[in-house]
């Protein structure tokens, strides 16, 4: 089972810690990808780490302000200057698939989600 939690309500420019913690499985055998769907929109890719945390890929709009890091079985995603188009409900995935830049940001190479946290950035 895999939980999400941090999201809430920041202004614009804030800061907001996301965790994603596993339980029943070893986290650190998957590839760990973060997702997000704004309203009205498609689940879109954020970042994902390796199983060993040596390797991150982000997206276009998550580079240089997001930072994701690994500890024991959660993975967390550290969100700064947040902006009002980072609104959406943010969700963690395991995948069992090789970590590159295609696999990373395709939907259907996750095989497990979890439920997923509200993130409210107002202007």
């Amino acid at each position: 089972q895999l939980v999400e939690s941090g999201g809430g309500l920041v202004q614009a420019g804030g800061s907001l810690k996301l965790s994603c913690a596993a339980s029943g499985r070893t986290s650190s055998t998957y590839v760990v990808g973060w997702f997000r769907q704004g309203p009205g929109k498609e689940r879109e890719f954020v970042a994902a780490v390796s199983t060993t945390g040596d390797s991150t890929y982000y997206s276009d709009s998550a580079e240089g302000r997001f930072m994701l890091s690994r500890v024991s079985n959660t993975v967390y995603l550290q969100m700064n200057n947040l902006k009002p188009e980072d609104t959406a409900v943010y969700y963690c995935a395991h995948s069992t698939n090789a970590f590159n830049s295609m696999n990373v940001i395709t939907l259907r190479q996750y095989n497990h989600w979890g439920q997923g946290t509200q993130v409210t950035v107002s202007s």
